[in-house]
């Protein structure tokens, strides 16, 4: 079968564009692989045909050359379509294959998906956040709702029910719920524990609390309500991208969303990006 590849490298990283047009090249030259496309930004820094990231959802094959930050974007853009991480950052939990193995790696799975239709890979849960009328894109590490603000007069007051049970009710910067993906990000620094990325579970971790809870560990099918109240103005946000902005009260419900974001190939070793954090 013929393969489609979309190529996203790192948006103003000469190092990336030029492993991106590498890549581009080296499959060119393959026989019986479809036109391998790359990002608007790539493309133009480099002359080559170039779409949208979202265009590329209908690809067998994406490969993100960047940090942790570049997939991010990349799994918002392109949903359950395999990713592939090339890591150019430094601690690099989402993307496992150096640039030096790029080639090969990327090669040998095309080589797979042209023999087979598939390749294996490793599913990651994302979380959705909704309110009355409105829901946010997935998150492949957290949701966050905070106050107008951080830090002293800028919180909000928030009420945490799991499954309609009470958890916590506070005055804090805010509460945000972390996959098991984003235990070693954001919820990290806010004193909420690492998780395994092979644990089925999610994380709730009030930030800066003034009557904290410990965070609690929670199953995937827990259904999660944030009462956001004593502010005029909160937002709920998703991986620090996209945020709905709240008038409280307000309430907004967090939960696994239906499309989780699917890693191929060599996959990050947990415990080695954990001796990289600072």
């Amino acid at each position: 079968m013929d393969v489609a590849v979309g190529i996203v490298a790192q948006r103003d990283n000469e190092r990336a564009q030029e492993l991106a047009e590498t890549l581009v090249e080296t499959l060119e030259r393959a026989d019986d692989t479809a036109a391998v496309v790359v990002d608007e930004a790539t493309g133009t820094a480099i002359g080559r045909e170039h779409v949208p990231v979202a265009a590329m959802a209908d690809r067998d094959l994406v490969v993100s050359i960047g940090g942790d930050g570049t997939l991010l974007f990349v799994a918002r853009e392109v949903g359950s379509t395999p990713i592939l991480g090339v890591n150019l950052g430094e601690v690099g939990f989402l993307n496992a294959v150096t640039p030096a193995d790029a080639v090969s790696v990327v090669t040998d799975l095309v080589a797979t998906l042209r023999e087979t239709g598939d390749i294996e890979g490793r599913e990651l849960a994302r979380l959705r956040a909704s309110g009355d009328d409105w829901t946010l894109e997935p998150a492949l590490n957290e949701i966050v709702v905070h106050g107008p603000r951080r830090g002293r007069g800028g919180g909000v007051t928030v009420e945490t029910r799991v499954d309609g049970e009470h958890y916590a009710e506070s005055h804090a910067d805010g509460v945000l719920v972390a996959t098991p993906t984003g235990s070693s990000a954001y919820n990290l620094s806010e004193r909420g524990p690492l998780v395994h990325p092979a644990a089925d579970t999610l994380v709730v971790t009030q930030m800066a609390a003034a009557n904290a809870m410990p965070p609690l560990v929670v199953d995937p099918d827990a259904e999660i309500t944030l009462a956001v109240s004593g502010a005029d103005t909160a937002y709920a946000i998703s991986d620090g991208r996209t945020r709905r902005e709240l008038e409280p009260p307000a309430t907004v419900e967090v939960s696994v969303a239906d499309d989780p974001v699917t890693l191929v190939g060599p996959q990050a070793n947990f415990f080695d990006g954990l001796e990289k954090l600072e």
